[in-house]
């Protein structure tokens, strides 16, 4: 029977991968091309009955109601910051908000027992053979094994060695995001501050836990620009261009980002992959079916990472069936999710002085308001499947 999986990526879709292959009684290796597990990023939640079946189903739901935040409730000021909209924390905090950073721990956790854990290392090369697939990393000796996964997100390496490259897959929604985390001299107090300009967003949200430290967090229009992903001093120089001249406190954000030791920035994409496998190689969250922001992109890839491995266990050594019903099963959810993360961008950051003006004032209205709320508890749900057969055959 198939046995041994490598999976590419530490993030959200690779370990809860990696703890379902585990329980079935495969011997999964995930390798990840940082040094240690990735401690930033924005919160992320989990919305409606299918994300939280499944929370449940791991056994990590509890663990994570502890380290949730309440939400963040978030305030759009002007350049003097008087408040023009104040959205309260059920508008964006889903059922259960955590950090993403104690999300990635939890999963890692979750999933030691039965996982090799390979840090600072990445695939260069995906051979298939008639017994499996050989692998070239970039650092340590080539191996072998049944089936590779590819849970490496939008700029999947495994994607693109196997599929072809990044650009026949993922499509620019037109904007970019950026995050880091900087002292809160601001003194914000609850939630987060943002301020807009025409086709831009800055905004920065108080630690929940330390009323010392902060997170900024930008969005700003723009073609797909040129930059390389490694390179972190570009990176912020292509921040600080965007926003330089505006108003607010934006010029003291902008002096925390030299500073800061880490930094996410990425385009708002969508990825669409016509078929999720070929041969022994197969895609899991955001590297199949991701939405950079808006587009429930995490709590997608913890489904999907529960059902491509029941799939998986379910069909033995056939592999090839297991993949195709795992795409089966799980397609039309995720592109339905996916929709959501079309409209972040324009949301955020509307492209003109009118746009933001409709946006401020539909939302100030209580009707409107509630309808918005309401609209956003109506999530994309599926029936998650019962693979407690396939558990019981293995235990």
């Amino acid at each position: 029977m198939t046995r041994t999986v490598l999976i590419s990526g530490a993030s959200v879709a690779g370990p809860a991968l990696a703890y379902w292959l585990g329980r079935y009684g495969f011997r999964p290796t995930v390798v990840e091309r940082a040094p240690a597990l990735r401690d930033g990023g924005q919160a992320v939640d989990f919305r409606g009955d299918t994300h939280l079946s499944v929370l449940s189903r791991m056994g990590v739901l509890p663990r994570l109601r502890q380290l949730r935040t309440g939400g963040s409730p978030i305030r759009f000021v002007d350049e003097s910051g008087r408040v023009l909209l104040h959205l309260p924390a059920e508008f964006a905090g889903g059922d259960v908000e955590v950090p993403r950073g104690d999300l990635v721990r939890v999963l890692h956790e979750h999933s030691l027992p039965t996982t090799e854990y390979v840090f600072g290392d990445s695939i260069t090369s995906l051979d298939e053979t008639a017994s499996g697939v050989r692998v070239g990393f970039r650092h340590a000796p080539a191996r072998e094994f049944d089936l590779v996964i590819g849970a490496d997100g939008l700029h999947s390496q495994v994607r693109r060695l196997a599929f072809g490259p990044e650009r026949d897959y993922v499509g620019h929604l037109g904007y970019y995001a950026a995050t880091w985390a900087m002292p809160n001299d601001l003194r914000v107090a609850e939630g987060s501050v943002g301020f807009n300009a025409p086709g831009r967003f800055a905004s920065v949200g108080v630690d929940h836990r330390d009323p010392d430290r902060a997170g900024a967090f930008v969005v700003f229009a723009a073609p797909r620009l040129d930059y390389d992903r490694h390179d972190l001093g570009q990176q912020k120089k292509l921040v600080e261009t965007a926003f330089s001249g505006l108003g607010w406190e934006v010029p003291r954000l902008l002096r925390s980002l030299p500073e800061a030791p880490e930094l996410y920035f990425d385009s708002i994409s969508r990825v669409d992959v016509p078929c999720w496998s070929t041969g022994r190689i197969g895609l899991v969250g955001d590297a199949a079916c991701g939405a950079t922001i808006g587009g429930m992109g995490t709590g997608t890839a913890v489904v999907a990472a529960y059902v491509l491995a029941g799939e998986l266990a379910r069909a033995g050594d056939d592999y090839r069936t297991g993949f195709a019903r795992y795409e089966a099963t799980l397609r039309d959810y995720a592109q339905g999710c996916q929709k959501g993360g079309d409209r972040t961008g324009k949301f955020l950051a509307p492209a003109t002085a009118l746009g933001l003006r409709v946006r401020n004032s539909l939302l100030s209205k209580d009707f409107f308001l509630n309808w918005m709320l309401r609209e956003g508890q109506k999530v994309t749900t599926m029936t998650v499947p019962d693979y407690s057969a396939e558990l019981a055959r293995a235990a």
